[in-house]
């Protein structure tokens, strides 16, 4: 198949090519070029007219299995495993509706991510490319810990990696410090030590695999760095009584080019949160102008499902709200090449180029020049192949 866009931007910039020409052959990307009409061939033309055919959006963090409403946990809780990856086929599908072709889901319940992401990868249906983490591993009664991955101690975490390992699972999560979905430890205290930390992350990078540590408070921040966590999810230097400025450990997670996954996206007109999450958002925000000021690579997680203002299509709007403190280029960059490479998959994702998987979507207008144009989605492939969104989306 050929395809055929007026402006093409590629995930890295700086501005877009021009009549921009894609040949697609078995789901991948074999030619890139600016070009005329194409010699006649067999193979057929799509003509997708006067619109910015983009990499598709990764979104670094999603839980497929909450279902985006006012009680996610009970919800989760209650239904069984075959309505519950129903209720995560539905979420993945509507995510996919709007241009996110790739969905690293951080948390569900007897590894149904890993069934759903072999589902769509047999082609058995459309479905975004999932990044399964089955099971986040938590302390016994600790953050989501009714997901099933509660583990103690250094053995016992290492042995909950290499059970992960065994499921099938793309990532390690792991809670470095609790949350605000459970009533055990608050966001701003450790669960797991410095120790227990560098067991995980030593026992995923042996089998191959990247980390990702939820990670609110600050001394859970600093751990998850120093452990060598692959990337720091929320980052929201959580303290007891406000939000840590934490400048030098800032300035220290930039020097180290970490990556740094935002919970961004919200939908407009719907709160926040807790009042308590609403009154520290302005701290938090600037603490993430901050990191990327200093030379984190901040990634955009939703962490979709968790609120009615988080539906699994949210992100386009979590893009927006990046250019309050990068450029378009840097937001667009940040939702699709950065975002491969936090995820470990930028050999095949992230960007338009030769030998990348067929991952694209297109929209009206230039988002170089119009971030907005991002929520004007025309069309959407997933491994090369057309998706009909029957699906109507928060985001367009």
């Amino acid at each position: 198949m050929l395809l055929k866009a007026r402006r093409l931007f590629d995930g890295v910039g700086p501005s877009v090519t021009p009549d921009a020409l894609l040949e697609i052959e078995g789901g991948r990307i074999v030619r890139v070029g600016s070009a005329p009409e194409p010699e006649k061939g067999p193979e057929p033309v799509v003509d997708l007219g006067d619109v910015t055919l983009m990499p598709g959006l990764i979104d670094v963090h999603q839980h497929l299995g909450f279902n985006a409403s006012s009680d996610p946990v009970g919800v989760f809780r209650s239904d069984s495993d075959e309505t519950l990856v129903l209720r995560m086929r539905l979420a993945a599908q509507r995510a996919l509706s709007v241009g996110i072709t790739t969905v690293r889901d951080l948390g569900d319940r007897n590894y149904l991510g890993v069934e759903l992401r072999d589902w769509f990868r047999e082609g058995a249906e459309e479905g975004p490319d999932i990044l399964a983490s089955g099971p986040p591993i938590t302390l016994t009664g600790g953050h989501c810990w009714f997901m099933g991955g509660e583990a103690d101690g250094v053995s016992g975490v290492r042995q909950a990696v290499r059970d992960h390992v065994a499921r099938g699972v793309d990532v390690i999560k792991v809670m470095a410090t609790g949350g605000n979905m459970t009533p055990s430890l608050g966001p701003h205290q450790s669960q797991y030590s410095l120790e227990e930390l560098r067991a995980i992350v030593d026992e995923a990078h042996g089998l191959g695999l990247l980390v990702a540590a939820h990670a609110h408070g600050t001394q859970g921040i600093a751990d998850s760095m120093e452990a060598g966590a692959d990337s720091i999810e929320h980052c929201t230097f959580w303290a007891a009584d406000g939000v840590d400025s934490a400048p030098e450990l800032i300035a220290e997670l930039g020097r180290r080019r970490a990556f740094v996954s935002i919970s961004g996206g919200f939908l407009p007109g719907l709160p926040l949160g807790s009042p308590e999450i609403v009154a520290r958002a302005a701290a938090v925000m600037a603490n993430y102008a901050a990191l990327h000021e200093s030379g984190a690579r901040i990634v955009c997680g939703t962490d979709a499902g968790i609120t009615p203002a988080k539906p699994h299509d949210v992100l386009p709007y979590g893009v927006v709200a990046l250019t309050r403190a990068m450029s378009n280029v840097e937001a667009l960059s940040s939702a699709t090449a950065v975002a491969a490479q936090a995820c470990g998959i930028d050999d095949r994702k992230g960007t338009i180029a030769v030998g990348k998987d067929a991952d694209l979507f297109a929209v009206n207008g230039n988002p170089l020049e119009d971030i907005a144009c991002i929520h004007d989605v025309v069309a959407v492939f997933a491994r090369g192949r057309r998706v009909r969104c029957t699906l109507r989306a928060s985001a367009t």
